[in-house]
């Protein structure tokens, strides 16, 4: 039974994360800017919703193929854009294999930590939706209010939902605390240094706190470090490498959400052993 629902929610991941991709590619814009309609290749995106949903391909060219035709067809004056162009459909080809797997290696790691309980189902719904958020941000260091508002209002909607069901390892109100301290504790750092941290960083600590304060006060501390912590060896890293500078904006969106992957899993297991 056990290692049956590991490997349901592998395949979940994994079918869940092959949506992805098209979908960040859309909403990696700057602010301002409309999400793109169309593939690396400038061919328009069809299908379900508007061609929001489907593979990271866009449905009429084989990107690989047709890349290697642009390239032997191009004139000379298009060199630049071209090499833009296969770059952006290379990354998109990449994203293809690597997104479902990351997504089905986090699913299975969160099933294998907190069993067959109530709030897993919540987890499982919100690992795609954090993987999309992480690419983005990564991509245009923006984290979109078109996914971090609603998802605020999800991780709390569905939670209440797990703590009404019988076998369920935390607590409702803990949650609840648990997005309004972090949130508030980010937009205090907002309004002390907005420099220093976007406001959609803020947006989203009220998400990750509701889901780490499911599991109590100690897994919201230890996950909100995680993340800072993460998130400043990275920056630290970049100095280093003389690839940024004190000044640099880097996306901590992604850090934000690795920590709270963490504090989850020290949160569930102890949970999931509880008798």
């Amino acid at each position: 039974m056990y290692a049956t629902l590991i490997a349901v929610a592998a395949c979940w991941g994994a079918l869940a994360g092959a949506l992805v991709p098209r979908v960040a590619y859309r909403l990696s814009v700057e602010p301002g800017e409309a999400w793109r309609d169309g593939c690396p290749l400038g061919h328009t995106y069809t299908g379900p919703a508007g061609g929001w949903i489907g593979g990271s391909g866009c449905g009429s060219c084989d990107t690989a193929a047709d890349t290697a035709d642009t390239a032997d067809t191009a004139d000379t004056a298009d060199t630049a854009d071209t090499a833009d162009t296969a770059d952006r459909a290379d990354t998109a080809a990449r994203s293809r294999w690597l997104v479902p797997f990351l997504t089905a290696a986090v699913c299975t790691a969160l099933t294998a930590a907190t069993g067959p309980r109530p709030e897993l189902a919540v987890w499982l719904l919100l690992v795609p939706v954090a993987v999309l958020l992480a690419l983005v941000d990564l991509a245009v260091h923006r984290l979109p209010d078109l996914l971090t508002l609603p998802l605020a209002a999800a991780v709390a909607l569905l939670l209440g939902a797990a703590a009404l069901l019988p076998g369920h390892t935390g607590t409702w109100t803990g949650a609840l605390l648990g997005g309004a301290a972090l949130g508030g504790g980010y937009l205090a750092l907002f309004l002390l240094h907005p420099r220093g941290l976007g406001f959609g960083d803020v947006k989203l600590a009220v998400a990750v706190g509701t889901a780490l304060g499911w599991y109590g006060w100690a897994v919201l501390f230890a996950g909100a470090f995680a993340g800072f912590l993460l998130g400043s060896l990275y920056g630290l890293a970049l100095i280093a490498l003389r690839r940024a500078t004190r000044k640099s904006a880097i996306p901590f969106g992604p850090f934000m959400l690795l920590g709270a992957f963490g504090g989850l899993l020290l949160g569930a297991v102890p949970a999931a052993a509880a008798p």
